[in-house]
């Protein structure tokens, strides 16, 4: 299967229709903020944008089929009344032609929650507030 190069959020809905099983979506939508112990530099940085801890807020899990475009996600999260900085995402793969339901998402997005409050997250996708990917340095 060819790879399908991911720059937007619209590439990876394709990407995930494209799959041989159906997929399942999870998102772990994250705030920054800034450590309590943080130094004077930090702080500056923080205030110009940049640094903090990004900290875990809410998370949901999709079916591709369900998910129009990320403008769409984004109204439906700031429904949530939870205003947020960076969303995680990751695929969660069916077998054997079988979706993966709500319940067999729940394991992994806790794992990906844990994973976002230590700072490992190079293995999920991140989108800003608009929907552009999210490099970390």
């Amino acid at each position: 299967m060819a790879e399908i190069a991911i720059a937007g959020f619209e590439d990876l809905l394709q990407a995930a229709r494209a799959q041989p099983e159906p997929q399942r979506l999870l998102f772990v939508f994250t705030v920054a903020e800034l450590p309590e112990d943080s130094t004077p530099g930090e702080r500056r940085r923080f205030a110009e944008g940049m640094g903090g801890a990004l900290v875990p807020l809410m998370c949901v899990d999709k079916s591709p089929e369900d998910l129009g475009t990320f403008a769409g996600l984004a109204e439906e999260s700031r429904a949530m009344g939870q205003e947020w900085s960076v969303v995680f995402v990751a695929g969660l793969a069916g077998r054997g032609g079988r979706a993966p339901t709500s319940e067999d998402s729940r394991a992994p997005l806790q794992r990906m929650v844990d994973a976002i409050k230590v700072g490992s997250h190079a293995s999920f996708m991140a989108f800003d507030r608009d929907g552009g990917p999210v490099q970390f340095e």
